[in-house]
């Protein structure tokens, strides 16, 4: 599996955390979320599988909770491995990071994660606000192929 992102830490022990996350496209834009805390960054709306959760029903979870969208359409891109530190967790993870494209079918009301806002972007301005490189990867991929 491909790995994005920090360099690990020689001797650090790390605690694996499977996460799902969407490439989400409405005809030419892109829905990301802006989360303010630990450090500002745009992000693909998504996060942790809760134990006994499957990567769907945490898919839509994670992007209801930090957009305020219910989603349809979802196919899987693939996955990507991600070695960081969660300040918010006070944890080092491996995270295992399961990434999806799919449709924004609905906007029910505003996120209800503290700190998240939705935004709409054009794809060439998504993938330069996205500061991560995987989820950056993920959505060049899909841009390729309706591009």
């Amino acid at each position: 599996m491909r790995r994005f992102g920090e360099r690990v830490v020689s001797g650090q022990r790390y605690r694996q955390r499977p996460g799902a996350y969407a490439v989400l496209v409405q005809g030419n834009r892109f829905l990301l979320t802006h989360q303010a805390e630990p450090k500002p960054e745009f992000q693909l709306p998504g996060g942790g599988i809760d134990p006994g959760e499957g990567p769907l029903t945490a898919l839509n979870r994670e992007v209801y909770e930090e957009t305020g969208w219910s989603i349809t359409g979802h196919r899987r891109l693939g996955a990507y491995r991600r070695f960081t530190y969660m300040p918010e967790y006070n944890i080092w993870a491996e995270k295992i990071c399961h990434v999806y494209i799919a449709r924004p079918a609905l906007r029910l009301g505003p996120p209800t994660e503290a700190g998240h806002v939705a935004h709409w972007m054009s794809g060439g301005e998504a993938l330069a606000a996205l500061a991560n490189s995987g989820d950056r990867h993920f959505l060049a991929k899909v841009l390729q192929n309706i591009g």
